[in-house]
């Protein structure tokens, strides 16, 4: 147990075998125990689930043995899950919260542990940090106990659970996936061998639309890629779409909250212009109303689309456990992140990679046009937008010396833009004279600093990317 438990955008991620053991999963089982208890919560039981990943079951079995222990009720998945899925069973089946055994687009020597509340939406920072607190408290007494699955399953306090018909069954209540079947459209699938491998096969079984799937077996070390699907990761995807002559491509990453998009072209279409795609799919074609919230790395086009149908725009910090209270208080269309996580009214206030996808098919069989003519159409309504972002490792000491230099800088000028605005919410992002943006910000999941910028040219994108380069190595 060689290093401090830490929660950050969501959830606590860590490399297998170094600070991710079964002894600190434990430790996090008890530490939901614990909370649960302190909170007279609990008698509903926690829903489990877990990833494609390294050891994935046998982690979500020592957690479940651990809540069991507690006497605790617990409803573990019988085969690997989208976070999605098991978010949505936890409304399904009115248990008290979730835990999901995994980490997301993380590289494949990563695992990590997710807590889901009763909404089935992230954790908000005041439970998680109970929740850390009191994992760290266990591994500090010397650790955390369970009994084991078979003994569980005796004294009824643990039932194996297969998730996919409830939520198949709710999904067709936001969209008609029967009406979508009907259409004889290709599409290729990328799981990404992830959690989502077989899920719009599924889905979509039965009909007109015929899915290639690639990437379709689970295999822990993501051969070939990282199960991030952002552009650079997505080059087998666009070829396959090319040729098998596809109406789109979608990805989906780890554990399936996430989507990425291929267009007809094979060309990538990159987060920002699928959240807004989404907003005008709600907004223009099925005629909702309702805001729309974005965190501060999302595009500003939401903005104009948001005064072009007269809806408001919240914005937050990065993580979905700050947008879903937004999505919940306001009763908001749509939610959305850059990472390509996208939350939708009427379903849980979490993102959703497979829903995603559907109500993008659904924009195209609706509308008779294939994605770049969708695309085309929305720039003709909020005028060009270019976005970019470069992901660059950094160590914890160099992380708190770039934040050191980044609050002391004076910067009054990017190029020949001035600067009218800084916001150190969650990083530093500057607002520019011109309408567009660079933010300088350090994951909350990996040792990473992103460096996001956006504009109405390419060209001054990269200008602005390459600033931040310099900004943080100088």
């Amino acid at each position: 147990m060689s290093g401090k438990i830490k929660f950050g955008t969501d959830g606590w991620r860590a490399i297998i075998a170094g600070d991710f053991t079964f002894d600190n999963v434990r430790a996090c089982a008890q530490g939901v125990a614990d909370y649960l208890k302190s909170t007279g919560q609990g008698k509903g039981g926690i829903v489990i689930g877990y990833d494609t990943r390294f050891a994935s079951e046998d982690f979500a079995a020592a957690s479940a043995e651990v809540l069991a222990a507690n006497g605790i009720k617990v409803f573990l998945s019988s085969k690997a899950v989208p976070t999605p899925v098991t978010s949505y069973t936890v409304t399904a089946l009115k248990a008290d919260g979730a835990i999901m055994i995994t980490a997301s687009h993380n590289p494949g020597n990563y695992n990590g542990f997710k807590y889901k509340i009763n909404s089935g939406s992230s954790a908000p920072s005041e439970v998680i940090n109970v929740i850390e607190k009191n994992a760290n408290d266990v591994v500090a007494r010397g650790g955390a106990t369970g009994i084991e699955v078979k003994e569980a399953v005796r004294k009824k306090l643990l039932t194996f659970h297969d998730p996919f018909h409830a939520y198949a069954k709710h999904l067709g209540t936001l969209v008609d996936i029967e009406a979508i079947k009907k259409h004889p459209l290709k599409i290729v699938v990328d799981p990404m061998f992830g959690a989502g491998i077989g899920y719009f096969k599924n889905l979509l079984d039965g009909g007109q639309i015929e899915i290639h799937e690639i990437n379709r077996v689970r295999n822990p070390l993501f051969p070939g890629t990282r199960p991030e699907p952002i552009g650079i990761n997505l080059s087998k995807l666009a070829r396959n779409v090319i040729r098998d002559d596809a109406a789109i491509g979608f990805a989906t990453d780890g554990d399936a909250d996430r989507i990425g998009v291929i267009d007809e072209n094979g060309r990538y279409m990159n987060t920002q212009e699928i959240f807004s795609l989404l907003a005008m799919y709600f907004l223009d074609v099925r005629k909702e109303r309702g805001a729309l919230v974005k965190t501060l790395t999302s595009t500003d086009m939401l903005y104009k689309i948001g005064e072009l149908y007269n809806v408001p725009v919240f914005e937050t910090p990065v993580g979905f456990k700050y947008v879903a209270p937004v999505m919940m208080k306001e009763n908001a269309l749509l939610g959305g992140e850059e990472s390509g996580g996208y939350g939708f009214r009427g379903h849980i206030p979490e993102r959703d990679g497979m829903l995603a996808g559907l109500y993008l098919l659904d924009y195209i069989i609706k509308t008779g046009k294939s994605p770049s003519q969708l695309l085309a159409d929305l720039y003709k309504k909020v005028g060009p937008h270019f976005y970019d972002r470069l992901d660059v490792s950094i160590t914890e000491t160099v992380k708190q010396q770039m934040i050191a230099k980044l609050l002391q800088a004076k910067i009054d000028k990017i190029g020949q833009l001035k600067v009218v605005k800084l916001d150190t919410r969650d990083g530093f992002r500057y607002k520019l004279s011109d309408g567009s943006w660079l933010l300088i910000r350090f994951s909350g999941t990996e040792p990473l600093v992103r460096i996001y910028a956006e504009s109405s040219s390419d060209e001054e994108v990269q200008k602005f990317i390459q600033y931040g380069q310099e900004l943080v190595a100088g």
